[in-house]
């Protein structure tokens, strides 16, 4: 029965990972006009399967064990550890998506598992959450420093290089392209935030963790992802095709540089970090500075209020017992 209450738990964060994360690799797409949101939703569950069946591992370790060691904590504690970290990053996320802010999962799970953690005086590894701290903080600063320079090269370029009479049909593959690419480094980098503690536990080994966990996010991308997708296509700043092409090619380089030494990051702030780069070559009075400011606050509100969610969800189960 335990056992079969994680996979359920499992199940539900990985749809909302489906549902708050899909607007990272479709969102500009489809704002862009180049792209319908079936075409979108198609490219982002395919390769996001395949980006966590083969490269999902490396940050699945990280999360099962190199926060909170789980295999060494008494089985029945890690289980219920494992509950109340699901549990509490869910319930925010599924908050999230609903007042349509993209957010980031990886900071939901990761303040949750530390969360939890504290509630039992589990051997936190601070020194690896101060390390994925310090990289959640570069990651929006280093996508858009890339997207900045990048579209400020190819906002000159392009039109010398590509004849006008074949731009539209070569933007129009490019973003097909990039949004595969994204889809594809944003599963092998997610996945890990729903199959994380189901292996961390002992319980199920990696990867059909990693298929259960895949298929839910597909099932949140397929269900629910349309309500994030125009906040990040329209709602921070109105993209070009060229642009959005510069976005997705800098936020996936980005994701995939962390995925390689099994950090944890956010493809949220990695596309949004992206968009404002770009946004800032056409100026900043194209900017909507009040979504920036709600997605912002709940960037810092992400990992705080699911590890507290976590650590009250879990001591009130104890006091239960």
């Amino acid at each position: 029965m335990i056992f079969f209450i994680i996979i359920l738990f499992a199940l539900y964060i990985g749809w909302n990972i489906g549902a708050n994360d899909a607007a990272n690799c479709v969102g500009a797409d489809v704002g862009s006009g180049k792209m319908s949101l079936k075409e979108g939703i198609i490219i982002t569950s395919v390769f996001s399967f395949l980006g966590a069946l083969l490269l999902g591992s490396h940050v699945t370790k990280t999360i099962g064990k190199g926060i909170v060691p789980l295999n060494r904590l008494e089985p029945h504690l890690g289980v219920l550890l494992a509950l109340a970290a699901i549990l509490g990053a869910a319930l925010f996320v599924t908050f999230a998506t609903y007042k349509k802010l993209p957010v980031s999962t990886s900071h939901a799970i990761v303040g949750a598992v530390a969360g939890a953690g504290v509630a039992v005086r589990a051997p936190v590894v601070w020194s690896k959450l101060g390390d994925i701290f310090i990289c959640w903080i570069l990651t929006p600063f280093s996508a858009a420093l890339f997207s900045y320079f990048l579209y400020f090269l190819a906002k000159r370029l392009f039109p010398r290089l590509i004849p006008s009479a074949w731009q539209d049909q070569f933007l129009r593959v490019m973003i097909l392209l990039t949004s595969a690419y994204m889809a594809f480094t944003w599963g092998a980098n997610d996945v890990a935030n729903a199959s994380g503690v189901l292996v961390g536990i002992g319980r199920i080994s990696l990867l059909p963790a990693t298929i259960i966990c895949a298929v839910a996010i597909i099932i949140g991308i397929v269900t629910w992802g349309y309500k994030v997708i125009e906040t990040v296509g329209s709602g921070i700043t109105r993209l070009t095709p060229l642009m959005v092409v510069v976005v997705e090619i800098a936020a996936a380089v980005n994701i995939n540089l962390f995925t390689v030494f099994g950090i944890p990051v956010s493809t949220s702030h990695s596309i949004i970090g992206a968009v404002v780069g770009v946004g800032l070559i056409e100026g900043i009075k194209t900017l909507n500075k009040r979504i920036i400011r709600d997605i912002f606050l709940a960037w810092l509100a992400t990992p705080l209020v699911s590890g507290l969610l976590a650590f009250f969800i879990l001591k009130i189960v104890l006091l239960l017992k």
